[in-house]
């Protein structure tokens, strides 16, 4: 339960990773050349770039941090190393293993994509929570089993127990006839003289309802704990669909967007440097695909979009996953009449006043 509950999150939040788009600029303008492709599409030779992210994630999230190493211009996600930690230089990593093969160079910090997510590994610090549910799991698992079962009470008279062969009497009854009778579907109990039973199993099915409810309700804590520590939405954790576009907003903006801060971070202090960043060279990670986005419904807010100069015919196809079109009217930005600087709109204010003053004279 403890697994599927954490991978629920993780796989949540590496499918949203996977429909960010990681743009490249240089020199301040947006190109898609080498490092697009890298980033996008093929990370290296036997990934694609769903697959790398969806690794990267799953190895961040559960050992709270993850290395990602290039070799031969090809990006790869550690599955092993060790590191050497420095307080006034930079870590060191050796015996980095991926896919079976281990690197016998040591790698400095500057040679490698190196993610860390909290400073405290809120997985270690659930475990013991995990610990005290799951006993409580395996006492409403047994409540469960103990409900189904059959409960009564045999009697056995006086005359009974004086027969001469009461015991094998007794033990085939036990043995043979209750256990026949409990097991089948259909069942008779044959009762020798001076023997009755008396059923007093009769609330068990309310009883086993009660348990399946229990075990349940703990599932669910377990979810909804879980989805906490990942600052995860707890009702997208458990799949409810009430209130679903709210609790994706609220991934998005507690979830998505500072992992989103965290990798470009990284990536951009690493493979364009101080230097590089300040003559424009970055990546950035657009979260605007995350969302499922329905023509229909944003028709309007298209209309605001372009018409107030925001963006671009091509921004927003690209945006929803469209062809862009290759003119050079589509890279231009638009703005209706409506809009206007409010030192002209009162300069006009005065000028229609003055009309007005002189029309009376």
């Amino acid at each position: 339960m403890r697994e599927l509950a954490f991978w629920t999150c993780v796989n949540r939040i590496s499918n949203a990773i996977s429909k960010c788009e990681f743009k490249t600029y240089f020199n301040n303008e947006e190109k898609k050349e080498n490092e697009y492709y890298l980033w996008n599409y093929e990370p290296n030779q036997n990934q694609n770039a769903t697959t790398f992210r969806n690794k990267l994630i799953g190895q961040l999230y559960r050992q709270n941090e993850c290395l990602v190493v290039e070799v031969n211009k090809k990006l790869y996600v550690a599955e092993g190393y060790s590191k050497e930690i420095y307080a006034l230089k930079g870590y060191q990593f050796k015996n980095v293993t991926f896919d079976g093969y281990t690197l016998q160079e040591t790698l400095g910090m500057e040679d490698v994509l190196f993610f860390e997510l909290n400073s405290m590994d809120m997985r270690k610090l659930m475990n013991g929570m995990y610990e005290s549910y799951s006993k409580l799991l395996v006492y409403a698992q047994k409540a469960y089993r103990k409900s189904r079962g059959h409960k009564g009470i045999l009697n056995v008279d006086g005359v009974a127990q004086e027969s001469e062969n009461f015991d094998s009497t007794f033990e085939d009854l036990m043995s043979t006839h209750f256990k026949n009778f409990f097991e089948k579907d259909n069942a008779v109990l044959p009762l020798f003289e001076g023997y009755s039973f008396q059923d007093i199993s009769q609330n068990a099915k309310t009883y086993s309802t009660e348990s399946t409810r229990d075990i349940k309700a703990l599932a669910d804590d377990i979810f909804e704990f879980t989805a906490r520590a990942f600052t995860f939405p707890p009702s997208l954790a458990k799949g409810d669909v009430q209130d679903t576009e709210k609790a994706t907003d609220e991934l998005l903006t507690f979830t998505l967007d500072p992992l989103v801060q965290l990798l470009q971070q990284e990536i951009n202090r690493k493979r364009n440097g101080k230097e590089g960043f300040l003559k424009g060279n970055y990546l950035k990670i657009d979260t605007l695909a995350v969302k499922h986005v329905d023509l229909f419904d944003i028709s309007t807010a298209v209309d605001k979009l372009i018409s107030s100069g925001v963006f671009t015919i091509n921004d927003i196809l690209g945006t929803i996953g469209k062809p862009l079109i290759n003119e050079e009217w589509a890279n231009q930005h638009f703005m209706t009449k409506n809009y206007t600087l409010i030192q002209d709109l009162l300069a006009g204010l005065d000028i229609e006043k003055d009309g007005r003053s002189e029309e009376k004279e």
